[in-house]
């Protein structure tokens, strides 16, 4: 079977919004170090990680190892219904990491369930529906995640279990367009007047799918004091910024020096295995009275891949390496900005960076050079991602196990595709 015969398959029998990057789309079938080899045995550097899923690369012996002994047993799922010893393991080093007191830990299978959980948490904790988020954020794809996320095209529904009050993230106005409040905190005081009390302030440390923006510290920290004030849960949304990926911090709210009350995980935690979950002030996660589980969620499996990659990430100090390795290609990115005019505004933590492509006459964004940009990568033999508010910034993020040769090639493919892609989008 071809690629051909299985993209065909593929949107025969899958929505049509479930979509695959690249004119050819990919098909991928082995792996090992921070390589992926496709069904023509072509190689390419992963520079995206599985959208910051695969933390530690593939091939990896130790956990590989992890994960063969809990096959042995023959137990690959139990249910909440009985104890897991992985599961309270894992939970126990989460509360003990998280710095919350009195935590609790709720496991699920993503990023999507474990804000819905906080969520749901947050409105059982505080009687009120009225949720504050942030403008370019983006929480995840069930109806409760896409109301509360502020990216433009990923809200599909009109309709809404909260009432959303959107905050700027300091780029963009709480109306939608590129030019935020002198003050925003203020606005936001006086938009919440009047209003119920906010059940929930959620926020990501570092926007995921937003373009890796990072809204400024000394914002974010009013807007803690003002859900404080107003009686609101503090989330902070680690799916993408937690386990040392930042660099400089564990989690990502440690950039900022909040304290939250719900930390909610997914991601890289178990290394491409799904698992997500919530740590919470156990006085807010135990508001949910009713009845509640997780049918999948906290498995032997997926725990176990998490201890794993836990160990592995701390016993090689990756978040050291994120940093470092994170510095070092986002100097190289400065150089292609400095270089090429239709790059721009290189940013990012640790191991999440990113560009923007613009028309370099106008300065608009450009998704359609981007785009270009990724197929020249990939013809290169390099992934990376696209994200952004215009769809016109490329998503740099590698395993947290890269090294400073792999960040060489990938700069020199990144610096050949930008020539490629500034010629294939200039007018004839």
């Amino acid at each position: 079977m071809t690629s051909q015969d299985l993209h065909d398959r593929h949107r025969r029998v899958l929505p049509r919004w479930v979509t695959t990057y690249y004119e050819q789309p990919l098909r991928l079938v082995s792996a090992t170090g921070r390589t992926i080899t496709d069904a023509h045995g072509r190689d390419y550097l992963d520079f995206f990680a599985g959208i910051l899923t695969n933390s530690l690369g593939y091939g990896v012996a130790e956990f590989r190892r992890a994960l063969d002994r809990q096959l042995d047993t023959g137990i690959v799922h139990t249910s909440t219904l009985y104890l897991i010893d992985a599961q309270v393991r894992l939970a126990e080093r989460l509360a003990e990491q998280s710095g919350i007191d009195d935590a609790a830990v709720f496991f699920v299978n993503s990023g999507t369930e474990a804000n819905d959980t906080a969520l749901l948490a947050a409105t059982c904790h505080t009687g009120s529906n009225h949720v504050i988020a942030l403008t370019d954020s983006y929480h995840g794809r069930s109806l409760t995640s896409t109301a509360v996320s502020g990216l433009p095209g990923w809200r599909p529904s009109p309709y809404s279990p909260f009432q959303v009050t959107f905050a700027s993230n300091g780029r963009t106005s709480p109306n939608g367009d590129e030019h935020p409040p002198e003050d925003p905190a203020a606005d936001l005081e006086a938009r919440l007047a009047g209003q119920a009390p906010p059940a929930a302030l959620i926020v990501e440390p570092v926007q995921g799918l937003g373009g890796f923006h990072t809204p400024p510290t000394a914002l974010l920290q009013r807007y803690a004091r003002i859900a404080a004030e107003h009686g609101a849960v503090l989330i902070c949304d680690e799916v993408q910024t937690a386990w040392g990926r930042t660099g400089r911090a564990w989690w990502g709210h440690q950039l900022h020096r909040l304290k939250p009350d719900v930390i909610t995980f997914a991601k890289g935690i178990a290394n491409g295995l799904p698992l997500g979950g919530v740590i919470a002030r156990r006085d807010v996660l135990d508001s949910v009275t009713d009845k509640s589980i997780s049918t999948f969620g906290g498995n032997p499996l997926a725990c176990t891949a998490a201890l794993a990659t836990l160990d592995y990430l701390l016993d090689h100090d990756l978040q050291r390496n994120a940093e470092t390795a994170g510095q070092s290609l986002l100097t190289e990115l400065r150089r292609l900005d400095a270089t090429h005019p239709h790059m721009t505004n290189p940013r990012g933590q640790g191991l999440m960076l990113a560009m923007d492509i613009v028309d370099p006459h106008t300065g608009q964004p450009d998704p359609g050079t981007a785009r270009a940009h990724i197929e020249a990568c990939r013809a290169q033999g390099l992934l990376i991602g696209l994200g952004g508010r215009h769809g016109n910034t490329l998503r740099i993020a590698p395993p947290l196990t890269v090294t400073e040769e792999e960040i060489a090639e990938a700069t020199w493919i990144l610096a050949a595709a930008a020539q490629h892609s500034a010629t294939a989008s200039a007018p004839a």
